[in-house]
């Protein structure tokens, strides 16, 4: 089996290949190499005229001697030509250098992407279009070569996807197939995930020292600026400024919007502030915004792209702890409204997220703990080895072990990003299980007016009361209880929220937006690493335990 050291992406012409070898190459962060451009660049030729003036077989020994270079170094992903797996030797030379996926697409499919694509071009050009038929030819040539693409370890379909959710497939095929980021120093040492969605992926890396690259980071993704930096007041000196730099210094131009800090910030006032500097800079749709600060900022910043201009390309740059393990994973944008939080938002993926843990560094114990709160929940719902690592290491993560707590947000960064890829809507009931806790949690943040509880102390509450609600209907015991609460307790989170008013936790409980004709969707374990969701919790059961909370 091959050390899976590159991507190799082969295939008919037409089934996009050099296009998603590009977006793969910028997911990874690796090294794009295209033979056919490499071959078009030294000679100084299209690949059409090449065929013509000086014959296939020559043309086939260019190829070969492209795919050695291309396959000379690790960490690329390569595009191929469409004859390219025609050869024996190149087939070694391929299967060997890396994970060979094949892209796939019908006739029909492929006639009419090189009929569009060859509007105005010349038959040299596009060869396969010259003729009187040139679908029986596209028809005639695929068989041919079909048993040869056959070979290839993966296949993507790529006739009714878009070059993004093709280049997610191929970078998921990546991860299954034994090329996930590990110690050997393959590809991306900081790639934790790469979250897939409806319009592409979102790759997640995580970094000690991330965001004074953060300049960097773009460039290699692609992004030239104009840059707008939205952060707030206490972010601002730390970070906000740093990551201005370091994109100034890869000489991309960027702005900064400073709000106040906290929960209050996260209004339909504020973001309309931000409409308007935006429109006071002439920012347009190519242009960027960058969040750089926690959830609050995060969800604003998301709000703001998602709506100007229709959409706008958006970067997460989160330096809370919260935000890093949960907000800005995902493409949950909102601002609050007096009633509820979150109660105006949209579904907006950024196109990456970008995590340094050593930004946790300057955060006091107390936005710490509350941050740890949602990786936490993460163990409790689908990691059960997590939760041990929490247990025998909490001391170390409250310190912010470099080591230690890169690996643990990498790794709860990652299940968020598992999570999401497979339920990016909530639609499905997987991505529902990330609000255990929420419901009780969110109430109790709505109640006091988004200012007294934050809000990884309200989900540490909250996943008390859902542990006790899973207990009382027989789904686990109170050892589980009690151990969660055990837990909670060592990284200094409350376990309840006394003298608050029973009603109006209610009232807020009663907007929850997972609420179905007035019977809320709630969250239960049913053994550590394992949750649920059932509508079918007894009210007078529910009520006990929010009186025994408060």
């Amino acid at each position: 089996m091959s050390s899976r050291r590159n991507i190799i992406l082969t295939g008919f012409s037409g089934t996009g290949k050099s296009r998603v070898a590009a977006e793969v190459a910028r997911i990874l962060g690796w090294e794009l190499a295209d033979t056919d451009a490499d071959i078009v660049r030294r000679e100084g030729k299209e690949i059409g005229e090449i065929f013509s003036e000086k014959g296939e077989e020559f043309f086939r020994l260019l190829e070969k001697e492209a795919l050695i270079r291309a396959c000379d170094a690790e960490g690329r992903v390569v595009a191929t030509g469409g004859g390219v797996l025609m050869d024996a030797d190149n087939r070694r030379l391929l299967f060997d250098s890396g994970l060979v996926v094949g892209l796939e697409a019908r006739p029909e499919t492929i006639y009419q992407r090189l009929s569009t694509e060859g509007q105005g071009r010349s038959p040299e050009e596009r060869p396969m279009l010259a003729g009187d038929d040139p679908l029986a030819r596209i028809r005639s040539l695929k068989a041919e070569r079909q048993p040869f693409y056959s070979l290839a370890q993966w296949v993507v379909q790529t006739d009714d996807l878009s070059e993004g959710q093709v280049a997610a497939e191929v970078v998921r095929a990546w991860q299954m197939l034994g090329g996930r980021m590990d110690s050997s120093g393959d590809g991306d040492p900081e790639l934790a995930a790469v979250v897939t969605h409806s319009r592409g992926s979102c790759p997640i890396r995580v970094g000690w020292g991330l965001l004074d690259r953060i300049g960097e980071g773009f460039r290699a993704s692609g992004i030239d600026g104009p840059v707008y930096i939205i952060t707030d007041d206490n972010v601002f000196p730390l970070y906000g400024r740093q990551a201005q730099r370091s994109l100034q210094r890869a000489e991309i131009e960027a702005h900064c919007f400073i709000i106040p800090a906290g929960e209050e910030s996260k209004s339909w006032e504020m973001a309309n502030a931000i409409y308007h500097w935006l429109a006071s800079r002439r920012a347009e749709r190519r242009h960027t915004i960058l969040a750089v600060g926690g959830g609050v900022v995060g969800d604003l910043a998301g709000f703001v792209a998602a709506t100007y201009l229709r959409g706008m390309p958006f970067v997460q740059a989160p330096t809370s702890m919260a935000a890093m393990v949960d907000a800005s994973i995902g493409g949950k944008t909102a601002v609050n409204l007096p009633e509820a939080k979150n109660l105006v938002g949209a579904f907006y993926q950024p196109q990456m997220v970008l995590a340094d843990p050593h930004t946790l560094t300057t955060l006091g114990r107390r936005e710490l703990s509350e941050g740890w709160a949602e990786a936490i929940k993460h163990g409790f719902i689908m990691d059960a080895d997590l939760v041990s690592v929490f247990e025998d290491h909490a001391s170390e993560l409250m310190g912010l072990e470099p080591e230690l707590s890169t690996e643990v947000i990498r790794r709860s960064m990652a299940i968020k990003a598992e999570v999401v890829s497979q339920d990016e809507r909530e639609t499905l009931g997987k991505r529902v299980l990330l609000n255990y806790g929420h419901t009780i949690g969110h109430a109790i943040e709505a109640t006091t007016g988004y200012g007294d509880w934050m809000h990884g102390e309200g989900v540490s509450v909250g996943m008390m009361g859902a542990a006790e609600l899973s207990r009382r209907m027989g789904m686990i015991d109170g050892d589980v209880v009690r151990r969660q609460g055990e837990l909670l307790r060592r990284f200094n989170l409350p376990l309840k929220a006394e003298g608050l008013d029973v009603e109006q936790i209610f009232s807020a409980m009663s907007l929850d937006k997972k609420s179905t004709g007035g019977a809320i969707r709630w969250v239960l374990l049913e053994e550590v690493g394992r949750a649920t969701t059932s509508r079918d919790v007894p009210p007078e059961q529910v009520r006990e335990v929010v009186e025994g909370l408060l």
